[in-house]
């Protein structure tokens, strides 16, 4: 009897046991199963979430070609629109009197975006074809100066165009490809200086296709650029030189005797637009609104005599 009790004891132990591991088992699946989810759910949080921010610009390199009366201002503005837009780089920008550039586009050579010292110019390379009408705008302002040698005798003396038209002094303007020199030309309708072939004057008058008077004539010194223009009144070769605002910034060694009166020739304009045949339209529009927009960049312009439009 002890004999059998003591089997029954045992089989039970031995039931309740396999019970026991049964149940650990379970338990022990289960908590394997709660650490998998636990760790799928951390994946889950760790995985990167889409955004829709949009990708860096892909670099992009500009050719500008702009009058020459921008050098200095242009090299600054592209250094900061460079720092505020990395991904862009200018080539090596084109300097040229106006009417030079609209002939090097006509050749063939690639710019993308085209800047002329007036909208003569631009419409000229408008009606070539050499621009997308659609992009341009007028950027700039200037003004027409006589200047003389910096510390030369007519340093501070107020002269006209009447004076000029005298033949009181010899004078340097640019000749009918610089824009400043159409200016300067239109100007000297007004007091019979420069004659028109329809007697055009001021304002109405283009500055092109005409003849100094004869009493002007002999004192006339002609510039392929009006930088040169400016250089020969800098260096004494003549007395005076009609110029812009901006070039007595950019060159130095010249002083402003007289602002021309502005009712005398055609407002000065410097319009810019995307080229034709530019393979970063975008990125030249850009450049272009920029300029025209942005504050840091406007103390530029005014530094060296420009004003935005």
């Amino acid at each position: 009897m002890k004999n059998m009790t003591r089997r029954m004891f045992a089989a039970v132990s031995a039931t309740m046991m396999v019970a026991a591991l049964g149940l650990s088992g379970c338990a022990s699946d289960g908590g394997a199963q709660d650490a998998s989810a636990d760790a799928n759910e951390t994946q889950e949080q760790a995985a990167p979430v889409a955004t829709t921010e949009e990708p860096a610009g892909e670099p992009v390199e500009l050719q500008i070609f702009a009058a020459n009366s921008l050098t200095k201002a242009m090299a600054e503005a592209q250094e900061l629109y460079h720092e505020q837009h990395p991904e862009v780089t200018f080539a090596d920008t084109q300097y040229e009197g106006s009417g030079t550039l609209v002939e090097m586009l006509g050749a063939g050579q690639y710019a993308d975006v085209l800047i002329t010292a007036s909208a003569g110019k631009m419409d000229d390379a408008a009606e070539a074809g050499y621009i997308a009408e659609d992009t341009r705008r007028t950027m700039f302002n200037n003004d027409l100066v006589i200047v003389t040698e910096e510390d030369g005798d007519l340093a501070g003396k107020d002269i006209s165009l009447e004076d000029i038209a005298a033949g009181a002094y010899t004078l340097a303007v640019g000749d009918e490809s610089v824009p400043a020199g159409n200016y300067a030309c239109q100007a000297l309708t007004t007091v019979g200086g420069y004659i028109e072939p329809d007697g055009a004057t001021g304002p109405e008058a283009t500055g092109k296709g005409g003849t100094f008077s004869e009493t002007l004539k002999p004192m006339v010194t002609l510039g392929g650029k009006v930088g040169d223009v400016c250089k020969y009144a800098e260096t004494g070769e003549v007395d005076i030189a009609m110029v812009y605002t901006s070039d007595v910034y950019r060159m130095g060694g010249v002083a402003i005797c007289t602002v021309v009166p502005g009712d005398t020739h055609k407002p000065i304009t410097y319009p810019g637009a995307v080229c034709a045949g530019s393979k970063h339209t975008e990125a030249a529009q850009a450049f272009i609104d920029w300029c025209m927009t942005d504050e840091d960049c406007a103390q530029i312009w005014e530094e060296w005599g420009f004003e935005r439009a």
